[in-house]
């Protein structure tokens, strides 16, 4: 399967996707860190996919999305942003919103 496929995929399949360096519990840059704080104080499951254990995905993702940097938080197929967005979406309760409408819908 073509890597843009794969990406395609998973965005697809999964309601809430973080792309990010590392995992939820050993995050491997300070930007993926705040995102995860963010995410994981929604209290809601989200997908996640490591870019520094798959290449692929980490090279092709910034043309797939038109985004250049990691993380990046997708929802229900629409990609949110990265850390900065995400943590003023939290600042002001608006991701804890869309987290949760995510899930029940």
């Amino acid at each position: 399967m073509d890597v843009m496929d794969t990406i395609k995929e998973q965005i697809e399949n999964n309601s809430i996707i973080l792309y990010m360096k590392g995992s939820p519990d050993a995050p491997q840059c300070g930007f993926s860190a705040q995102t995860v704080q963010c995410m994981m104080a929604c209290g809601e499951k989200f997908a996640f996919v490591d870019v520094l254990s798959n290449p692929e995905i980490r090279a092709n993702l910034p043309r797939y999305g038109n985004w250049p940097t990691f993380p990046q938080l997708w929802v229900k197929g629409e990609l949110v942003g990265g850390c900065d967005i995400v943590t003023e979406m939290y600042e002001k309760g608006e991701l804890q919103t869309l987290i949760k409408e995510a899930v029940a819908s």
